[in-house]
């Protein structure tokens, strides 16, 4: 997939215009520590048109506090039990009224460069993505089809059309890896384009399912989605690693 040659970083919103409304969905669950952080990451964008739109598992904490507390600045919560976050994310899908996606964990805060990547918005039929920091390093940059199917691409770093979900969704039986193997589908679909910026958009909050629970559904599917969605080669690439993993696990 063709590579977009990126730009230096955003500085200046005065004489920029709106490329359509983002829907930033943020799926909560007594995330009351860290709420109001994301969020206030989220007013501080100069991006005139975004709507935040809240998830919430039916949480215990201070979340709804919250939540009632910045109501203004909300376009739309809902507080009910859910299957997991893309369960949640799926939800949010269907509330958003945005041209433009983009999914905000709870403990994740936007940087002004989501702005910058924001006024690049240009064609509704691509994804773009830039770059988030994590433990202070910054992940990932341009990706490539190999590094695609190897490791993905954090969703926090990535901006996606509305019209994508017309065609997919979230796959709920994948509870961690879930946007892994959505990003993978996506990319296998010759009629979406992968644009990269380089902006570093967001501080992704290495805390959550990701970091300390397994995905065994999605790690069993894997090379399937792999194999369905790339080319020989990078199958090749993929299957070779594999088994080298393999072997030194046994080793």
């Amino acid at each position: 997939m063709p590579r977009e040659d990126s730009l230096k970083p955003f500085k200046n919103c005065s004489s920029s215009i709106s490329n359509g409304k983002i829907s930033i969905i943020i799926a909560t669950l007594n995330a009351g520590a860290t709420l109001q952080a994301c969020l206030n990451s989220v007013y501080t964008q100069c991006y005139p048109e975004i709507e935040i739109i809240i998830i919430d598992g039916k949480s215990t904490d201070n979340t709804l506090e919250i939540i009632k507390q910045n109501r203004s600045h909300i376009s739309v919560s809902i507080s009910e039990p859910d299957a997991g976050v893309y369960d949640a994310m799926n939800k949010g899908i269907k509330k958003a009224t945005g041209k433009w996606y983009y999914f905000l964990g709870a403990d994740d805060v936007l940087f002004a460069d989501f702005s910058g990547l924001a006024f690049q918005l240009a064609d509704a039929a691509a994804i773009y993505y830039g770059s988030v920091l994590t433990r202070g390093v910054k992940r990932f940059g341009y990706v490539s089809m190999y590094q695609m199917a190897k490791t993905g691409i954090f969703h926090q770093a990535i901006i996606y059309p509305a019209s994508i979900f017309k065609k997919y969704e979230y796959e709920q039986k994948y509870h961690v890896f879930g946007d892994y193997a959505f990003n993978i589908k996506c990319y296998g679909d010759k009629n979406i384009k992968w644009i990269f910026k380089d902006y570093i958009i967001a501080n992704f909050n290495h805390t959550g399912l990701s970091s300390f629970e397994a995905d065994d559904t999605f790690e069993k599917d894997k090379p399937g989605l792999v194999r369905e969605n790339f080319n020989t080669l990078i199958w090749l690439r993929f299957r070779l690693k594999m088994i080298k993993k393999i072997w030194l696990k046994k080793s």
